[in-house]
């Protein structure tokens, strides 16, 4: 089966063509294709050279994720990438859109490269849990050199023309229709005579100290094998002939493909496209979008609106008063400077955005032809109240109201107007510019367009939406409020706040609770603590420790001491020792004993109960599905990515060792320890968290 590539002849350069929409990816009709029509071309009389080109938007994106967990078929690409670089004829790749993973692959396997100034390359298999397993680890370093491979293959990151260029990996960067400009290009090279130049005979680069740089790259991945194995595949490129580093690159790829850390990344992998898809929302048209109301100024609306700026929306931020008006406006400059340092917007975008796009007010008649606002007032029912009384007043019909609360009850803010069937939750995370979940949180009479409308603002924003319902906290705040409170339970037990954000860093956390806990700011917690007292349970264990800390002025880091002491020009912070002195006087004075706790301890009760707490928000319906709270901790939380969330960690480590854990726990505090009893049911059926997602993906 060839169809996937057209074959055309001009004067002796055979072009082969891909075309498999949209982006060309390595299927197994294509591969196929490319095999037979190199055969084609050699047994073309008079042609002497080959041109490989893409239809359409790529050169080539990368493997086919349809084929993602199937036995591949025949020929693999390995086999195909060495087939095209033996051929006697002189093969060019010419270049456009993107070329990764395995497109990147196939174009070191020709002799010659040429590419479009907006091509872009890259070796994204990390981001899978893998290595590129076809030649890209042992080509690379023979064309860009040791360090600009390592770079490129262990984050995974798109390179340009212009540095691909300047690094060795293309031989020539030139504007114009790519398949006309790689006939030229091969046409030039047969005229001055150039010789075929297979990448597997060039010299194999310099050695560097390979030890220290699978640790340095091992440290940064936060405990991902995939980017250090890359570094052990690098090294056999200079270490072992040609042939040899081939077949341990084959191993390694192999090996990763077999390991836990995989399975995770597939999954995040395919969970981050499913998780906005939702079956209730199928034909349902979103409404209009391109004016949106921000009101509050502060950190979170002002990275609201920057968000919404830099997605061309036009942004009208409401503060109280002139001054908070203009020190809002002073924070959104602030965010989109930022992003004009880094590239991301030219200068007549940021002074477009910043002059034209954005107005800041201060009557809420201001609002009145937007198509959504969002509040980001002080976290308090009254104050959200007020303004909502005040936004049903003044907003058009239609507008889309929506509140950025953490925890309260958006039912109850929706009731206080009089079109509750136009009130959503959309629950930012800060800085709301920068993070990429957004909870949309649809309560009960949230009409179905307007839940549309909530994922088409995250598809804008560039954010990962997820579908929560209303509960104190939604999913994300709910999970972490109760694994908070295993690990503050750790710490009456024994264990210190230091020493488990020690181990959960080890685990792959990017933070440890307590050092994210001075980060957001303790009175937060504080004022949560004071919230919920009223109507706590007596059977709850509460430290006080936390509260003692607050009433003496230590709020983390922006007092410079909180858990930890932080010194102005210094990178995180270090132990404070008055915190143990609190906790050991609250030991005491609740007659609790201290002791040991392991570091396998500690994150086996903080996943357990992060797990248990995840199953009853899947069993009541908060999250319609597991993969749903799975991308909340990921891309919120900061879960590590390589083990694909808190209920793929659970399936993987197994669920009926896990309840084991939780029952004996519950021997200790049958309150806390209740077990989910969606848990107890997945493992008296023998299933999975993932048997209910495939389950909802029908």
């Amino acid at each position: 089966m060839t169809d996937k590539i057209a074959y055309s002849r001009h004067g002796d350069v055979a072009v082969l063509r891909i075309q498999n929409p949209p982006v060309n990816a390595l299927g197994h009709a294509v591969r196929e294709g490319l095999a037979a029509n190199m055969d084609r071309a050699e047994a073309d009389e008079g042609v002497r050279a080959v041109v490989i080109v893409g239809d359409g938007r790529a050169f080539i994106a990368g493997a086919d994720i349809t084929e993602f967990g199937k036995t591949p078929l025949e020929p693999h690409l390995p086999d195909l990438c060495n087939r095209i670089e033996a051929s006697p004829l002189l093969v060019v790749a010419s270049m456009h859109g993107v070329s990764l993973g395995g497109g990147l692959e196939v174009a070191l396997s020709a002799h010659y490269r040429i590419a479009q100034p907006s091509s872009r390359v890259g070796l994204p298999e990390v981001h899978l849990g893998l290595i590129p397993g076809a030649g890209g680890t042992q080509r690379l370093p023979r064309v860009a050199g040791v360090e600009n491979a390592i770079d490129i293959i262990t984050t995974g990151r798109h390179i340009k023309a212009a540095e691909a260029a300047a690094m060795g990996l293309l031989d020539k960067v030139e504007e114009g229709d790519p398949q006309a400009v790689g006939i030229a290009y091969a046409e030039g090279l047969l005229a001055a005579g150039a010789a075929r130049r297979p990448v597997s005979e060039l010299p194999a680069p310099a050695p560097i100290d390979w030890d220290a740089a699978y640790a340095a790259v091992l440290k940064k991945g936060r405990g991902q094998l995939s980017p250090a194995q890359a570094v052990r595949a690098v090294q056999a490129s200079v270490e072992m002939p040609f042939d040899e580093g081939l077949k341990a690159e084959r191993k390694m790829f192999s090996d990763l493909m077999k390991t836990d850390q995989r399975e995770g990344m597939i999954h995040a992998f395919f969970s981050e496209r499913a998780v906005s898809n939702l079956p209730e929302l199928k034909g349902v048209e979103p409404r209009d979008l391109k004016a949106i109301g921000v009101i509050g100024g502060g950190t979170m609306g002002a990275g609201i609106a920057t968000a919404a700026l830099l997605s061309g929306l036009r942004v009208t931020l409401l503060e109280m008063t002139d001054d908070a008006a203009e020190a809002a406006r002073g924070r959104i400059a602030g965010n989109l400077s930022g992003a004009l340092k880094r590239g991301k917007i030219s200068q007549d975008k940021h002074d477009a955005m910043l002059n034209d796009a954005l107005v800041v007010a201060t009557d809420y008649d201001a609002l009145k032809d937007a198509d959504l606002v969002i509040e980001a007032v002080f976290e308090e029912m009254e104050v959200k109240k007020k303004v909502f009384t005040q936004l049903d007043a003044v907003c058009k019909p239609g507008a889309v109201l929506a509140t950025n609360t953490s925890y309260l009850d958006v039912n109850e803010i929706a009731a206080i107007t009089n079109r509750p069937e136009d009130v959503i939750g959309l629950h930012f995370f800060s800085p709301a510019h920068v993070m990429k979940l957004l909870e949309v949180v649809v309560a009960d009479k949230t009409a179905k367009d307007v839940t549309a409308t909530g994922f088409a603002l995250g598809k804008m924003l560039g954010k990962v939406a997820v579908r929560a319902g209303v509960c104190d906290g939604f999913i994300g705040n709910r999970i972490l409020s109760t694994y908070r409170t295993a690990a503050d339970h750790m710490i009456l037990d024994g264990a210190s706040p230091f020493q488990i954000d020690k181990a959960l860093t080890d685990f792959g956390f990017a933070m440890g609770p307590y050092a994210v806990a001075d980060l957001a700011g303790l009175d937060i917690g504080w004022a949560m603590r004071k919230r919920l007292a009223p109507t706590r349970d007596p059977r709850e264990r509460v430290g006080e420790y936390p509260d003692r800390l607050c009433e003496a002025g230590h709020f983390g880091q922006k007092t410079g001491k909180g858990f930890y002491i932080y010194e102005t020009g210094q990178r995180g912070g270090t132990p404070n020792p008055e915190v143990m002195d609190l906790i050991e006087a609250e030991r005491a004075e609740k007659g609790i004993t201290p002791k040991e706790f392991t570091d396998e301890q500690i994150v086996r009760r903080y996943m357990a109960a992060m797990v248990n707490e995840a199953a009853k928000v899947v069993g009541e319906g908060i999250a319609r599905r597991p993969l749903d709270v799975d991308m909340t901790l990921l891309f919120g939380y900061g879960f590590p990515r390589y083990r694909g969330g808190p209920l793929k960690w659970a399936d993987l480590t197994g669920l009926p060792e896990l309840l084991k854990d939780i029952e004996r726990y519950a021997e200790e505090d049958d309150y806390f320890w209740a077990p989910a009893p969606l848990l107890k049911q997945l493992v008296a059926e023998g299933r999975s968290f993932d048997d209910l997602n495939k389950e909802a993906g029908k």
